[in-house]
């Protein structure tokens, strides 16, 4: 039996227990009796509380990212799109395209010129053409998305000192664009550009909270569509808006330096064994050069890199927490 036949059966087996897992798992039925009770209760109770929570999912609800979901759903090439775009990079497709393309070539060459195995070779340079262009890509988007957070409270700050001073909401939201600096002005800016073309304001921050997809902008987006149904007092609203804002960012970084022993004990842990592959395989090739050759040592490194996978990925969302 070859390398080819047995990856076909532990494929085969994967593919097998996951449509097994799909079909006997099914819905949960508390958690479907506990939503109908909830819809209940928004439907029937006199308390205020519940009438807020009732008013705050419909906003939620009547401003869905439609951008997303088409990007997400129908379309790949309107996600990567859209990926791009929140980078702040001005990057395009065809760069994309051919960045991946071009590492993943040069990859597969370096690998079968210096191992001889011409389906490991294809794999590594598939693995690194697809995965290392989204992850630099996924990283400038998160340092975008953090510089944009860290500013989003002096831009609200500014906005209601705007309004207590008369002017209306459009006016302060270029007053915004061009006093606030880096990716929040840079945001600010395009909605007053839209809102110049002729579109309504609440239209305009929804196509920028569906493009930056960050908790805190849909936060301000669905402050305003429940300042504008109910009505009150605008400006005192934005500021606690603010302050909430600021008091997650604090606690944001407490969880941070409080789990940072722990994400580095698990970089650590999940970087020891490629290190020192690594440094065996420089110092004497031919102990380790079984791996590149010899077909029962290859399936063995493939199923290790697998189970160590899962094992990284557990660690990470261990360490991992969301406020």
């Amino acid at each position: 039996m070859n390398m080819f036949q047995i990856l076909l059966i532990g494929v085969g087996l994967m593919a097998f227990m996951v449509i097994g897992y799909m079909a006997f798992a099914g819905p949960s039925a508390a958690k479907e009796s506990a939503r109908r009770l909830q819809a209940v209760r928004f439907r029937h109770s006199e308390s205020t509380t519940d009438r807020v929570e009732a008013q705050l999912r419909k906003a939620v609800a009547s401003r869905k990212p439609k951008m997303h979901q088409i990007a997400g759903s129908e379309s790949r090439i309107a996600a990567l799109a859209l990926r791009l775009h929140r980078t702040g990079k001005g990057w395009t497709l065809s760069q994309y395209v051919y960045a991946s393309v071009g590492l993943g070539l040069a990859v597969t060459v370096l690998v079968y010129l210096k191992s001889g195995a011409a389906m490991l070779s294809l794999g590594v340079g598939l693995l690194v053409g697809a995965g290392l262009p989204h992850m630099i890509v996924g990283h400038f988007i998160k340092k975008r998305g953090n510089d944009f957070t860290a500013k989003f409270p002096d831009a609200i700050e500014l906005l209601v000192r705007g309004l207590r001073s008369g002017l209306p909401v459009t006016e302060t939201l270029g007053v915004v664009s061009t006093e606030v600096p880096g990716p929040v002005g840079e945001e600010f800016k395009l909605v007053t550009d839209r809102i110049r073309v002729g579109k309504t304001m609440e239209d305009a921050l929804q196509e920028t909270a569906d493009r930056l997809n960050t908790p805190e902008f849909s936060f301000f987006c669905i402050t305003l569509a429940i300042q504008r149904e109910t009505g009150g007092n605008l400006a005192e609203t934005l500021s606690n808006l603010a302050d909430v804002l600021r008091k997650r960012a604090q606690m944001k970084l407490k969880i941070k330096a409080m789990s940072s022993e722990s994400k580095a004990s698990a970089i650590i842990v999940g970087s020891l064994p490629f290190i020192v592959f690594g440094l065996v395989y420089w110092m004497n090739p031919t102990y380790l050069g079984g791996f590149f050759t010899d077909d029962r040592l290859i399936v063995t490194g493939l199923g290790g890199l697998t189970w160590m996978g899962i094992g990284v990925f557990i660690m990470a969302q261990m360490v991992n927490f969301e406020i």
